[in-house]
């Protein structure tokens, strides 16, 4: 897995910075995102840029400075900044194309904070098993992202994307998981940039305050630990929201509304990964081994390996019935200590790959 630092006060600087270190990644990105509309979704690249623009056009309106980072991104990858856009909304349009299209919506990733007495050390963890397209898997890099006067963050993501999961040296961690469903046909913001927007913020209430006052494009779920040993879960829709807090110090979630059904929904609502249902007891089971050992990584690493239900298990592998271009499966699995700032990743399935600590830490 490709480690990436870009620092500087300008956005265009540390784009253009980021641009250059991954701009193979970002090629064989936009040759899989290519494939995969044209495939999933029976649209041209061409189509599917022009569908960006909307989005290109508010996020350049309201979120300048992050725009300028896409613009950098794109001049040093040496690709067009819509496309650069499309890979930082590729969720915001499969979703709005499967109303044309029936494709497959399914999402992955299962999140977990573990706070007060769910750790035995009495430290403060968060991660996730971050699920999805197997063939992205190799695009997959961890940022490091020095933006004075603003706080350094680490984010793990796909080569070109300014958001996803990850923690910020002001002392928490975001971690994430689609929803699914139907909403209206309003414009909202995307996921990578207002994920990116609560790793920005200053304090854990200015986080809260971007991911409750934003409005969203598609539903999403975050959850938010801070090194305090406070966490919560939102789930955020382009409507309603609601809320989780732990259960004895340990905090679960997967791709289903486990809070609430949003109205919008209520009357016909089916979870969109079914395998979510079992994936967060069976995560909710192995992490409680973490109360009663002081290796807590060795705790984690062995519950989020877990293959009940397999292929769509916690630790997700591909699916050999699906084509090359549909196959899902665990790309990144991570473990951030907020007490001492150790960034943990296990570069794919944790089954088959240790936690790895990050060649740099979090409060540095």
């Amino acid at each position: 897995m490709r480690i990436i630092e870009v620092s500087s006060p300008s956005a265009y600087d540390r784009g253009l910075q980021y641009g250059r270190a991954a701009a193979d990644l970002v090629g064989a990105s936009i040759a899989y995102y290519r494939a995969a509309f044209e495939e999933q979704l029976g649209r041209t690249w061409t189509e599917i840029q022009t569908l960006s623009a909307p989005w290109e056009r508010l996020v350049a309106t309201d979120f300048p400075e992050l725009y300028e980072e896409l613009r950098g991104i794109a001049a040093g990858a040496g690709v067009a900044v819509r496309e650069i856009v499309v890979l930082n909304c590729r969720g915001e349009i499969v979703y709005d194309a499967a109303k044309y299209r029936k494709t497959d919506e399914t999402d992955g990733c299962t999140s977990f904070s573990i706070t007060g007495q769910a750790a035995a050390d009495g430290h403060v963890y968060a991660g996730q098993n971050w699920d999805w397209r197997h063939a992205v898997r190799d695009t997959v890099v961890v940022l490091k992202i020095v933006q004075p006067p603003k706080p350094t963050v680490i984010i793990q993501t796909e080569a070109g994307q300014i958001g996803r999961h990850g923690a910020s040296s002001n002392g928490f961690a975001l971690n994430a998981n689609g929803l699914g469903g139907r909403f209206d046909e309003t414009v909202g913001i995307p996921q990578t940039v207002i994920r990116r927007l609560v790793l920005d913020s200053t304090t854990i209430s200015d986080a809260l305050k971007v991911l409750i006052r934003t409005r969203a494009h598609i539903a999403s779920n975050a959850l938010l630990t801070d090194r305090s040993g406070f966490s919560i879960d939102l789930e955020t829709t382009p409507g309603a929201h609601g809320w989780e807090y732990p259960v004895d110090g340990l905090l679960v979630h997967g791709n289903h509304y486990q809070a609430f059904v949003p109205p919008q929904l209520a009357a016909q609502h089916r979870p969109m990964s079914p395998d979510s249902l079992l994936r967060v007891p069976q995560a909710r089971k192995g992490l409680q081994e973490a109360a009663t050992t002081t290796d807590v990584p060795k705790a984690v690493r062995s519950a989020m390996s877990d293959h009940l239900g397999q292929p769509d298990s916690l630790c997700a592998h591909p699916d050999d019935r699906l084509g090359a271009l549909s196959q899902w499966s665990t790309v990144l699995s991570s473990l951030v200590d907020l007490t001492t700032g150790d960034y943990r990743v296990a570069a794919g399935t944790p089954c088959e790959h240790d936690y790895e600590l990050v060649p740099f830490n979090l409060y540095d």
